[in-house]
């Protein structure tokens, strides 16, 4: 367990260099989460006999990526950055990798800005290819789950993100402060667990898309509970109070106005038959 709470003393979050150029673990997390996320999508569309061509998928997710990068690095500067007036105004330097002539990658990605991204993407591959829109939703809320649980795990890798303090045996230590790993809880919550819940949902949906409501809800909720062993975004502190985190606010933004659609959905799926 002392190795476990030192974690971050004896891991090096760089992978490996290529030149000047570092490979974090992070970014290779990312790669895998998308990676994970098209094959499960894959394999559930040919497990349940999904009427949707792999080659569709696979543009798909290139529609995907570009709206989800795009959407989290866009959310982020609008929802957390101290700096949103800069960037709105020199809004070629929200994609630049460089800072001081140094590539530092580009930090600070939001999820609920990469929903916002990929709701706009599959709206657009949608009005291209006319796949039903419920039934590709149903497919990306088994796959992205899957995925996202790969993302969190690189969060945790790249020592951010960094939970609150903590007495539990299992805390690790930052700035020798033992804190929570709230990232991996987060992985579990956010993204294994609400791959279980959707996965075997599915056989019981009463409509096309019903399962990517029951994935946002689940998400929304895993969030929320996280949050409470997350510190709070530092440049923004709490947002109500003294508990409540921008990502619960937005959060519990998101949750209600799916569990309104899915119980209206549900209503009238039950008077049709």
């Amino acid at each position: 367990m002392d190795y476990w709470n030192n974690i971050y003393a004896n891991f090096d979050p760089v992978a490996f260099n290529l030149g000047s150029i570092s490979v974090h673990w992070y970014g290779i997390m990312y790669v895998l989460a998308l990676v994970v996320a098209l094959v499960v999508a894959k394999w559930i569309v040919k497990k349940d006999k999904i009427n949707i061509t792999l080659d569709e998928l696979d543009t798909y997710f290139i529609y995907i990526e570009v709206g989800v990068i795009l959407g989290a690095r866009l959310g982020y500067v609008l929802f957390y950055d101290t700096h949103t007036m800069y960037y709105l105004t020199h809004p070629w330097q929200i994609f630049n990798p460089f800072m001081g002539g140094e590539f530092v990658g580009i930090r600070g990605m939001s999820f609920h800005g990469a929903v916002i991204g990929f709701f706009i993407a599959s709206i657009l591959f949608y009005k291209r290819h006319k796949i039903p829109f419920g039934v590709m939703m149903d497919v990306v809320a088994i796959a992205v789950p899957a995925g996202y649980t790969f993302g969190r795990i690189g969060n945790f890798l790249n020592q951010e993100l960094i939970g609150r303090a903590t007495d539990v045996p299992w805390g690790i230590y930052v700035h020798q402060i033992l804190v929570h790993p709230s990232q991996l809880y987060e992985a579990f919550l956010e993204g294994f667990l609400a791959f279980l819940v959707v996965f075997f949902y599915r056989k019981y949906k009463k409509f096309d898309g019903e399962l990517i409501i029951i994935f946002a809800v689940m998400y929304g909720f895993g969030r929320f509970i996280s949050e409470f062993y997350r510190q709070p975004d530092i440049q923004l502190g709490f947002v109500y109070g003294d508990w409540m985190s921008m990502g619960q606010a937005i959060s519990l933004i998101m949750i209600i106005p799916f569990l309104l659609f899915w119980w209206y959905k549900r209503n009238l799926v039950k008077r049709i038959k």
